[in-house]
């Protein structure tokens, strides 16, 4: 049985746990094979429980606006659509036997057992009663009842006529369509169509033509009329569903319709009927509808003992043994879809013949597809003496629900994505199958599923983050949590990094996850105090330590940062140390440094020696030697070191001579010329025991033993030309004899000597002292050489005292010129003049300048005098010019004087320009190094006169 949801504050009926149960194995069959319900109820509410406190319902009537129901007490109640009464007819004396709505909503009409019609109007005050003597059991108004003035309506009772009843000129009369075949038990106006049922069958009624149109025979073995009422619904203007018994019949009309000239169709000639589907059940029908292409239908399922007895008496029975009703959805070929068993209150003690069924809209619905458009949902009306249950199609929402409650959450997913329902409901679902994950422990998969289900709510995102966080399958969840829209508050961002960070399996995702998130949207504090505990502990891991370093980057602990991104080796640990200027935190980490990129440790160690000294380094890599090669980190450093500043690493100088033997042995001996801080035993030491031969004759010197090594060259090294070179490094002549006596047993060495003797020894001595008949190869070619060697020697050194000659003369003529070059000290009242002649003078200051200008004013300071009218320079206001020669004068006295001195060598010479257009700069001539300029210039220059005198 389909789930009975209460509405309007009403539960189902208690009776229902008295159903038997069955085995497990059969209610799982059950489950497995439960189809979905086509339809959803309600038990009606609002004032009919109270209605029907007192009283029982007997039928029911629907219009679009309202509901009409009828008592056994013969009360008409119109109803809204939850129940509540909107009016209330008293029309009849006994029991109401049917109810009809015009198609407009304004008439009821009613009929009873009193014999009478009641015609009520639902706006107004208008009531219309007819009386036929006779108990009348089904009427039906013209569908046109408000819109015509004839106010035409059918019924008919047990007397066995078919009333026609119309408004005519002199008041309303009754038109018998039909009678002579019994009762007429129900009666249906469709249209101009007018369908009726007797103990004979279903004949109808064309009211426009006012003929008959067709009769439909009543099945065989069906109950009798009065026991078990046959059911006529019209599903639309040609189809007509007739529910007897246990038979269904659904017959098309089809009539002959003309146009007339005012637009209106009228039939034409014969309507035939066809029987377009029958079918007989295995229930009694106490009701039928239309359903889309389908049928419901009110099913009472008769007892084992149930037969024709059941119809002997309409008193409830009193033992109470009937079976719940069921509504049916059948197709026309009677295959059942759905089957859905109502818990009608008193089910046990009503017979088939209490149960009535109506419908609305009684228009054509807008079924297509499986689904009606919204608003226009068919309902339907179960009536029971006591209860009214309401019927309609289940929309999206109650089939994503019924999904729900069966465990297909994904296909309730999948209709609500595909725009089923409303767009909130996204939210229930997704929170439904979120729980059914979860309880079936799918976290994973749950968690995937978030970013859809919970779409842009950041409320939700947040109740399900703590929810996993909760259930310790946050880490799951982590990958899919947004960033933004919706932007989470910190908390849930923080919670997420901790879940990561206390399972070591995801310490890896942590760290993507550190990376990729931005830092704005939480606090790095939290999480660092979560992770910090686990430091030394054996959780720890590499990725989880860079994750650390993460989050001291974002909270400004950088110190702490480049620690552990020194711990993990990290390549770009240099640029993180210039970026964040944490030249002070490299005083731990030089090991790791060097293990990383030994030649930027180096030099970052070097440029910072200041900050952590040397003896930290060596220190520090001396204490690293079983984690990796430290010496030769030590050579690097100390090399560099070393080149930087001799003297920044003096104490490790021995250690250095080492690490140079085992490193880098050409460099060795330079590092022993250079340094002076090394200890010579050690260091020879070292060198002996390496066979270290040139290093070895290096210290030896510089202990002072050259003999000793001076027999290592000449003995070990057999080179000649170094023990030549290294005696004359030490200007000894001793060292000279020790030389050729260890020579002289070794003739080649003879020769050799005699090579590279000349300038240093006399090349007779040595070949004096050689013993006779000592064999030196090729002495003849070494005595040509030596001699010829002598004479280029000689050559070369007259050549350099007749260069040396002849530059000290050339030295001494320029600087007697450049003695006898003046110097003008000139007033303000010159400087026009100087400037009227410097175009002139800039050509002579491209020559090598033989003259210094300066200005001063006239009355100078101290006793100088002019050596010409021996006035001092302080008393007249005149130009004065001093030579390099110390002489000075007045500008005034050097020109008398040089005019009387050119005047007697210029006697009969060539006439000359005036003294007064010398060309000099500043008032000073320029005297150039050859005389030849003098004449290009065409004026004389300034000369001391008494050294020119002195030098004439």
């Amino acid at each position: 049985m389909a789930p009975f949801p209460a509405e309007n504050g009403v539960e189902g009926d208690d009776e229902r746990e008295e159903e038997e149960e069955e085995d497990e194995d059969e209610e799982e069959e059950e489950e497995e094979e439960e189809e979905e319900p086509r339809l959803k109820y309600q038990r009606m509410g609002g004032s009919l429980p109270s209605l029907l406190a007192n009283d029982a319902a007997s039928c029911v009537a629907v219009a679009e606006r309202m509901i009409a129901l009828g008592t056994h007490a013969g009360t008409v109640h119109i109803l809204d659509f939850l129940g509540n009464q909107v009016k209330e007819f008293p029309a009849h004396t006994a029991a109401v036997n049917d109810l009809s709505f015009d198609v407009d909503g304004e008439y009821v009409g009613s009929c009873s057992d009193d014999g009478s019609v009641v015609i009520n109007s639902l706006f107004t005050d208008e009531k219309m009663k007819f009386d036929y003597h006779r108990p009348m059991k089904a009427i039906s108004l013209d569908p046109d009842y408000t819109r015509k003035m004839s106010r035409r309506f059918v019924a008919g009772g047990l007397a066995g006529h078919l009333y026609l009843n119309s408004k005519k000129w002199l008041g309303y009369r009754d038109q018998v369509l039909h009678s002579g075949e019994g009762p007429i038990h129900v009666v249906k106006w469709r249209t101009s169509l007018i369908a009726w049922a007797n103990d004979a069958g279903v004949k109808v009624y064309d009211a426009a033509n006012d003929q008959r149109i067709t009769f439909i025979e009543r099945p065989r073995g069906s109950p009798r009329p009065e026991l078990l009422l046959p059911h006529l619904v019209w599903q639309d203007d040609t189809l007509l569903v007739i529910g007897w018994g246990t038979y269904v019949k659904i017959a098309s009309i089809k009539t002959n319709q003309s146009n007339v000239a005012n637009g209106t169709y009228r039939h034409v000639g014969m309507n035939q009927v066809d029987i377009v589907a029958s079918f007989q059940t295995s229930y009694y029908i106490s009701g039928i509808a239309p359903f889309g292409d389908c049928l419901v239908v009110l099913a009472y399922i008769p007892g084992e003992e149930d037969g024709e007895k059941e119809f002997s008496s309409t008193l409830p029975s009193r033992q109470g043994n009937a079976q719940r009703p069921e509504v049916r959805i059948v197709t026309w070929n009677n295959d059942e879809l759905t089957t859905d068993a109502l818990p009608v209150l008193g089910f046990e003690h009503y017979k088939a013949k209490d149960y009535s069924l109506a419908h609305a809209p009684f228009s054509g619905s807008s079924y297509a597809g499986g689904q009606w458009a919204a608003g226009d949902e068919p309902l339907y009306y179960i009536v029971s003496p006591k209860d009214v249950v309401i019927a309609k199609p289940r929309d999206a929402e109650d089939h994503i629900a019924w999904l729900l409650e069966h465990g297909w959450h994904e296909k309730a997913l999948a209709a609500v994505e595909a725009g089923q329902g409303r767009s909130e409901l996204l939210d229930e679902v997704g929170s439904r199958y979120l729980d059914h994950l979860i309880v079936e422990r799918k976290y994973a998969e749950a968690a995937s599923l978030c970013p859809k289900l919970l779409r842009g709510s950041a409320s939700a995102w947040e109740r399900w983050v703590f929810h996993f966080a909760h259930l310790r399958q946050l880490p799951v969840l982590v990958p899919y949590m947004p960033t933004e829209n919706p932007r989470l508050r910190d908390t849930a961002y923080e919670v997420a990094l901790v879940a990561l960070a206390t399972n070591p399996s995801f310490h890896k995702y942590l760290l993507s996850t550190v990376k990729s998130w931005p830092h704005v949207i939480y606090s790095a504090l939290p999480v660092i105090s979560a992770i910090e505990p686990q430091l030394n502990s054996s959780s720890m891991t590499d990725a989880l330590k860079e994750a650390l370093a993460e989050l001291y980057v974002i909270d400004g602990q950088y110190e702490k940062a480049f620690s552990l991104y020194a711990d993990l080796m990290k390549p770009y640990i240099f640029d993180f140390i210039e970026n964040h200027n944490l030249h002070d935190a490299i005083r731990e980490k030089v090991v790791q440094l060097m293990l990383l990129d030994c030649k930027r440790a180096v030099s970052l160690l070097i440029q910072n020696k200041d900050l952590i000294t040397p003896s930290e380094v060596v220190t520090q890599l001396l204490n690293a030697r079983d984690k990796c090669d430290s010496r030769y980190f030590l050579h690097l450093y100390l090399h560099a070191l070393f080149e930087v500043n001799p003297h920044a690493g003096k104490d490790f100088h021995d250690m250095q001579v080492e690490l140079y033997a085992n490193y880098d042995l050409k460099m060795l001996l330079p590092f022993l010329r250079s340094s002076q801080h090394y200890t010579l035993e050690k260091a020879y030491e070292i060198c002996v025991k390496r066979d270290l031969l040139r290093e070895q004759v290096f210290i030896l010197g510089r202990m002072g033993n050259t003999k000793h090594a001076l027999a290592v060259i000449i003995n070990k090294l057999g080179d000649i030309e170094e023990a030549v070179e290294f005696v004359n490094m030490q200007h000894d002549d001793e060292l000279w004899e020790e030389l050729i006596k260890q020579c002289l047993n070794k003739p080649e060495m003879v020769g050799v000597l005699l090579e590279h003797t000349v300038g240093n020894l006399d090349p007779l001595y040595i070949v004096n002292i050689v013993p006779n008949g000592l064999e030196i190869p090729r002495l003849r070619d070494r005595l040509v050489k030596i001699i010829t060697d002598y004479r280029t020697e000689t050559s070369l050194r007259h050549g350099c005292n007749d260069i040396l000659k002849a530059d000290i003369v050339n030295l001494l003529v320029k600087y007697y010129k450049e003695a006898r070059r003046a110097v003008c000290l000139t007033n303000e009242e010159d400087d026009a003049r100087a400037k009227r002649v410097g175009s002139r003078a800039s050509q002579a200051t491209e020559k090598v300048p033989s003259v210094r200008t300066m200005e001063v004013k006239s009355k100078t300071r101290g006793g100088a005098r002019c050596c010409m009218c021996f006035d001092p320079f302080s008393i007249q206001n005149v130009s004065v010019i001093v030579f390099f020669c110390c002489h000075a004068y007045h500008m005034d006295c050097l020109k008398d004087s040089m005019q009387t001195v050119n005047g007697k060598k210029g006697a009969g010479a060539t006439h000359r320009e005036p003294i007064s257009e010398y060309e000099y700069d500043n008032g000073v001539e320029y005297e150039n190094d050859g005389d030849g300029d003098e004449a290009q210039s065409g004026a004389p220059r300034m000369r001391c006169i008494l050294c020119t005198t002195a030098a004439s």
